[in-house]
């Protein structure tokens, strides 16, 4: 008797289940296959709910339904956020948000501070470039989507997060900070000599385009001659204001094409006639999306040579799309090819001129954002020079 019972209750959801997803699919002209899909995810929805030991909430059903789905792309920048995840990420880029000051990459299953900002919690607790994060509140993150390991690193200002960080060559430590308002100037720089200039763009936020071109004007009215854009550690951030930056260096033509699946095109374009000085773009390991796309536009232009290390490698465009519930999805929508139609996707910029850090010469240069000349920068100088000399 039981066994005809449990029987007859599969089949019962099993026939409400295929009913529901006749309608849907009449409704919305979904093929086939497509119906048996969906027939089997409303009737394991509706098994859960009806036979499940405890009670369970339809609608935390279905986000794990969309987690779960998202989580089978395999891609670490595609990930569901919950409301409280999508209210923190919508925050991101304006500029000022609360946090401890560091800038993170997901990369082969490890999740690494690209960049810490200058006098931010995270620089004054001992956080470095390179540490890679283990745990956020005892949490692994492993056992987090790695989307949400910087949103899960925000909170509420004035409350403590512990980090669990591995450095190459020490032990595992926890480290204990406390979150802050964190404003960010993204550009920064001055001139090194009477003819050469010096720009650190640190990310690329809402306001870093014009950022950037008041500084510009700035130093090309002290008689900037030619410029060493450093863009070391820099993880991304807005194409667009990349893009505005990129129409100031960057000769006429395409900057960047954003191709989605179906093959259509977006193509960002300069009116800039030519070249207005030489440049030298610095480059490292950290250097990610935006600023990839920056280095890939002067590198396939001609317009700068670029000095340093591989970069990072991510050539994908998310989006972030409303769920109606006060959630959200952030999607890998396309990737971006540089003018001479290359994806670093994977792969990253190579430099023109490798100079890794190894052995750093230190000289003190006392600018905005960096205190130190290193064998990087040095090298740029001596380019940089020989090309204001021999045009």
């Amino acid at each position: 008797m039981k066994k005809k019972i449990f029987l007859a209750v599969i089949l019962s959801a099993f026939v409400g289940s295929i009913l529901t997803v006749a309608v849907i699919c009449f409704l919305l002209g979904i093929d086939g296959k497509s119906a048996i899909n969906l027939g089997r995810l409303f009737s394991a929805m509706n098994f859960i709910e009806s036979q499940y030991v405890h009670e369970v909430e339809k609608d935390k059903l279905i986000d794990g339904a969309i987690s779960g789905m998202v989580r089978s792309l395999g891609d670490p920048h595609s990930v569901y956020l919950e409301p409280k995840l999508y209210s923190q990420l919508k925050v991101d880029t304006s500029g000022s948000f609360g946090g401890i000051g560091v800038y993170m990459g997901f990369k082969n299953n490890v999740v690494q501070i690209l960049s810490v900002i200058p006098d931010g919690p995270g620089e004054k607790s001992g956080l470095k470039a390179g540490d890679s994060i283990l745990a956020v509140n005892s949490e692994p993150v492993s056992e987090i989507d790695y989307g949400e390991v910087a949103l899960k690193i925000r909170g509420e200002v004035g409350t403590p997060v512990e980090l669990l960080i591995h450095r190459d060559g020490e032990e595992d430590k926890t480290y204990t900070i406390t979150r802050e308002i964190i404003k960010v100037q993204t550009v920064a720089g001055k001139m090194l000599d009477d003819k050469m200039a010096y720009i650190r763009i640190s990310n690329f936020s809402e306001n870093t385009g014009k950022e950037f071109k008041s500084l510009l004007t700035k130093l090309e009215g002290e008689g900037l001659k030619g410029l060493i854009l450093d863009l070391r550690q820099n993880p991304g951030g807005v194409i667009t204001s990349c893009v505005e930056v990129a129409r100031e260096i960057v000769p006429a033509g395409p900057i960047v094409s954003i191709i989605q699946r179906d093959g259509s095109k977006e193509v960002y374009t300069s009116d800039l006639k030519a070249p207005k000085f030489p440049i030298v773009v610095l480059i490292d390991q950290n250097s990610a999306s935006s600023s990839e796309l920056l280095s890939g536009a002067l590198q396939d232009t001609k317009a700068a040579t670029i000095v340093g290390v591989k970069s990072y490698g991510k050539g994908s465009v998310q989006t972030l799309i409303p769920m109606f519930h006060d959630d959200g999805l952030k999607l890998t929508v396309a990737k971006y090819y540089t003018p001479n139609g290359r994806s670093i996707d994977g792969v990253g910029i190579v430099p023109d001129v490798e100079v890794n850090l190894e052995n750093p010469v230190i000289v003190s240069r006392e600018l905005d954002t960096d205190n130190v000349a290193d064998a990087q920068l040095l090298k740029a100088e001596e380019i940089l020079n020989e090309k204001i000399s021999n045009p």
